[in-house]
């Protein structure tokens, strides 16, 4: 839908008995930028095909020589054409669980097809679960005891009536933690608002919360119950009846999955414990309430080992494992290097 950082096409394949056995689409987008990579990559993505090698090179080919045509040197997937918090990545692991909303899912035998065509590992992607009720590591605690005695440190949650101060704050946490990166554009808080106002129907405000220090926001900690928990049941559709379901659903907290969308804090506030206040903050008021049993954090990549440390840290186990995968045109142009690890300020 969105061209304006760039160009798309997306093709299908079929048999010679008139069979649809594929499809893909390949995209530009000048605002994909990776560190590290000096040269123009583009995506592939909404790839389906059957257990067949030879139609996915046929898919494969058919990307990269338009993509090449668009003067692209690598292309990556599969990814989509916005942003990294959803449909991002091959699944590799964990196809015994059912997916969470905005996750990739395919059948095992893509990899191979990935693998077979030529595609290395560009990075991992690691989503973690837990369960909400299980205790907090002492340090949780400790921390958090830390900060309620200083002046000036305050964790709470999101209100309905005031989201446009709360657009305001994330796109503040957002911007100072993640776009330094030099990989995810900055965001406006208008954007946000948006974001918001779409996600009103599913929003639970308890699970959105922000730590300030004399009302500075300085990290955000934002979940939301997992709407695959509501969506399997609408069979592809959403209607007047579908919407009222969804509203009865919630109201009646039929969803006990929670998942998360952002988290972030100020780099000047990094490394002095404000995640864990933030986050023990949030834990005082959901667990042993019965609202939520589980709780699934959003991917983190091999290349972000503080936010993997702090999955771990809050008792995360490893639920799936998700691969970006690479194909460079011309490796003697272009040798192959891993995404490089993030580096923190």
């Amino acid at each position: 839908k969105n061209h304006k950082y760039g160009t798309a096409k997306r093709w299908v394949l079929k048999n010679k008995a008139g069979r649809t056995i594929g499809r893909i689409a390949a995209f530009t987008n000048s605002h994909y930028i990776n560190k590290g990579t000096t040269f123009i990559t583009g995506g592939l993505g909404f790839f389906d095909c059957t257990n067949n090698q030879a139609a996915a090179n046929i898919l494969f080919n058919t990307a990269k020589n338009w993509l090449q045509s668009q003067d692209c040197e690598a292309m990556d997937g599969p990814i989509n054409f916005g942003d990294r918090d959803k449909n991002w990545g091959l699944l590799v692991e964990g196809f015994d669980n059912e997916p969470i909303y905005g996750m990739a899912y395919n059948p095992p035998y893509y990899e191979h097809l990935f693998i077979g065509y030529g595609f290395k590992n560009y990075y991992n992607q690691y989503y973690y679960t837990m369960n909400v009720d299980d205790p907090l590591p002492p340090r949780f605690s400790e921390r958090h005891a830390k900060f309620k005695a200083k002046a000036g440190y305050e964790a709470r949650h999101a209100t309905l009536n005031n989201l446009e101060k709360y657009a305001n704050d994330f796109s503040i946490v957002y911007n100072a933690a993640w776009a330094q990166h030099g990989e995810a554009k900055e965001i406006s808080p208008a954007q946000v608002l948006k974001l918001f106002n779409t996600m009103k129907p599913i929003m639970d405000v308890r699970m959105v919360w922000f730590a300030y220090y004399k009302e500075d926001p300085i990290a955000m900690f934002i979940n939301i119950p997992d709407v695959n928990q509501y969506f399997k049941h609408f069979n592809g559709k959403f209607g007047i009846i579908e919407k009222l379901r969804l509203l009865w659903m919630k109201k009646t907290g039929y969803c006990k999955k929670l998942t998360g969308l952002a988290f972030g804090v100020v780099p000047k506030y990094q490394a002095l414990g404000i995640d864990s206040f933030m986050i023990y903050e949030t834990a005082l008021l959901v667990q042993n309430k019965g609202w939520y049993n589980s709780y699934e954090m959003g991917w983190a990549g091999d290349w972000n080992p503080k936010m993997i440390n702090i999955y771990k840290s809050l008792g995360g186990r490893q639920s799936r494992h998700l691969v970006t995968w690479r194909y460079i045109f011309d490796e003697t142009k272009h040798s192959f290097e891993k995404h490089p690890e993030m580096e923190y300020k």
